[in-house]
């Protein structure tokens, strides 16, 4: 991968970060300030599904504050855009769509194949 590529990912995965910590951090505030009483129950439970939810989605953007700095530490160590699977170039439109990935688009149709085999 070319050096103009690595540094288009690494500054995309930075930003993620970014992103993710802001969040976080938001919702932090957002949940430690909102002790209200709520004279309708049905207003209560909306709001604990809204913080629910708020809160699946920070435990998803936690799951891929890991998968980033994965990703940065393989920008680091030059295996960056390289499949775990069959070592081939993982293509750039893919690495764009997903910064993240590990495998090529082949091997991961094969994976995805083989869960959805052994799923039945």
């Amino acid at each position: 991968m070319e050096r103009e590529d690595l540094k288009y990912f690494r500054e995309l995965l930075e930003n993620t970060l970014n992103e993710i910590q802001q969040k976080g951090q938001s919702t932090l505030e957002d949940m430690s300030g909102s002790s209200q009483a709520f004279a309708d129950p049905a207003d209560r439970a909306s709001q604990e599904s809204d913080q629910f939810f708020t809160l699946r989605l920070r435990d998803r953007d936690r799951k891929l504050v890991n998968k980033v700095k994965e990703a940065l530490e393989r920008i680091d160590d030059g295996t960056y855009g390289l499949c775990d699977a069959c070592g081939g170039e993982i293509s750039t439109p893919r690495l764009k769509a997903r910064p993240v990935t590990t495998l090529c688009i082949e091997c991961k149709s094969k994976q995805e194949e083989e869960e959805k085999v052994n799923k039945y």
